[in-house]
């Protein structure tokens, strides 16, 4: 780049072999840097390794976006990582999400924040593992103190805001006018390493500008330079980056297993297409590496193979299966691969249908995913973070829920046993009288409904002869002889001075 500021992001992958190393240290550095999609500093640790030293790395994981299984790929390298004989320190950043566009309140961070700590542990113990190496650290236990405060201020006295802001452009929410806590985030997370003294750090290839950022500005305030280790980034199911933004590309830790088949059903996968195939991509990236790092651990206590129930080849598999699909007999029965290499070369030659592919990647995910699901249903404390972190899609809100729908559903109808016995004389009554009270609520429900009628002050019957007008009713007599006996009251809507409460306006005195 021609502008000076932003030399930091020329920096390239300084892959440098000039520190020479025992052949147990070298097993030790391969280890540390395989599979990586690309890493800077090579030669610092090979120093680390070759004074014997044990290697220090931190993983940020900023608690905004919901994790989902594409985190399962930076957790498989941790095992490689813990293998090599490093030092981890997992950091949890509730400050830098703060600062991250003002995506989450305080508040609700510090309940992600638990939530996340606890669905890590989950995933690492399912996945194989030990948490017991790793050494988890929330960031505003040293991030809110007077000496980090101070050299926050020291690091943005030496960049410019357009340096800052083309740090974070893969990170960090982009807005045509960024806030300025958008602006400190990349500094804070070159910081992080300083103050965790670590050698190294560790992240998605989305980070690398926020690493040169790092590699760049940390030796001008006279502390040492890092190494930087980038993992690939998954694949979503439509194809492009899985994120927490984009559901369908997803799959959630907590996805039920309906969900994870429905999302595995509308997944893009073209026959016999291996480019920008996400399905493909997800199995390589997430599941295959899983598997492998089981296997690997099988073979390190002596087993011939992984035989957990969790196994994604099948139990019936011959010895070196990596992957298995199965199929009716029909469509050519279960068909399995030694490796991913060979299960897309399967795929590109149409040896097997799309829809085998993803029944067969549902399956694994459901076997994966189960034991975490019930290590949260099992754990009251996580389900509220997660209930209070992430208001909008928390599944214990929604389980709680369709719980008690299920419950209404379930819960069995008191049946009324039926006598034989005639009812009695007073029985019959009460039926009566309900009966009559049944048809008295009808009556009157039909006449409101009818609507109020008008009022009836004066009548006029020509034909009767008006014998009394009254305050409120009418008298008249009949005119059958034979009825000359009865008389016809009719009560008019006239109200009469008793019907109403009058006012003491006055005393009556007698002259």
């Amino acid at each position: 780049m021609a502008n000076n500021e932003l030399e930091f992001a020329e920096a390239t992958n300084e892959v440098t072999v000039t520190v020479p190393l025992s052949p147990e240290n070298e097993e030790r550095f391969n280890l540390i840097t395989r599979n990586l999609q690309e890493f800077t500093g090579g030669d610092i640790i090979r120093k680390v390794l070759a004074d014997g030293e044990t290697p220090r790395l931190y993983w940020g994981r900023c608690s905004c976006p919901r994790t989902h299984i594409a985190y399962c790929v930076p957790i498989v390298k941790i095992a490689d990582f813990l293998n090599a004989g490093v030092h981890i320190a997992q950091l949890t950043l509730q400050l830098h999400g703060f600062l991250d566009a003002n995506k989450s309140s305080w508040e609700v961070l510090k309940h992600r924040v638990i939530y996340y700590s606890k669905l890590l542990h989950a995933v690492f113990t399912t996945i194989g593992v030990p948490t017991d190496k790793l050494e988890f650290v929330q960031g505003t236990s040293y991030q809110l103190t007077p000496e980090y405060t101070l050299d926050m201020y020291k690091f943005h006295n030496l960049t410019t805001t357009k340096a800052a802001e083309h740090a974070g452009a893969d990170v960090v929410k982009e807005s045509e006018s960024p806030l300025m806590s958008s602006l400190l985030y990349p500094g804070l997370q070159a910081l992080d390493e300083q103050y965790l003294d670590v050698h190294a750090q560790f992240g998605g290839v989305d980070q690398r500008k926020i690493f040169m950022y790092a590699a760049h500005f940390l030796p001008k305030m006279g502390y040492a330079k890092r190494a930087h280790l980038m993992n690939q980034m998954v694949p979503g199911l439509t194809g492009a980056k899985m994120s927490s933004s984009e559901p369908k590309s997803k799959i959630d830790f907590l996805d039920s297993d309906a969900e994870v088949k429905s999302k595995l059903k509308a997944a893009v996968c073209a026959p016999g297409e291996v480019e920008g195939n996400g399905v493909l991509a997800f199995l390589r990236a997430v599941l295959i590496p899983i598997q492998q790092l089981r296997e690997d651990a099988a073979r390190a206590q002596g087993k011939e193979r992984y035989t957990g129930e969790d196994s994604f080849p099948d139990p019936q598999a011959p010895a070196g299966t990596i992957f298995s699909i199965k199929r009716p007999e029909k469509f050519g029965g279960d068909i399995h691969f030694p490796s991913y290499e060979a299960l897309e070369a399967a795929y590109a030659k149409q040896e097997f249908h799309p829809q085998d592919l993803k029944n067969a990647i549902a399956e694994a995910l459901v076997k994966l995913l189960g034991p975490i699901r019930a290590a949260f249903e099992a754990d009251p404390e996580w389900q509220e973070a997660e209930r209070l972190g992430y208001p909008d899609s928390s599944v214990s809100a929604a389980a709680i829920e369709a719980a008690k729908k299920n419950a209404a559903k379930k819960e069995p109808k008191k049946k009324v046993e039926k006598s034989n016995k005639p009812p009695t004389e007073e029985e019959r009554a009460l039926l009566r009288a309900k009966k009559e009270q049944e048809k008295a609520a009808k009556a009157a429900a039909k006449a409101a409904a009818a609507g109020p009628s008008a009022a009836v002050l004066n009548t006029n019957l020509p034909k009767l002869k008006l014998l009394s007008k009254g305050k409120v009713r009418d008298i008249y007599a009949l005119p059958d002889e034979k009825d000359s006996d009865k008389l016809l009251f009719v009560a008019t809507d006239r109200i009469s001075a008793f019907d109403v409460i009058m006012e003491n306006v006055g005393r009556c005195s007698r002259s």
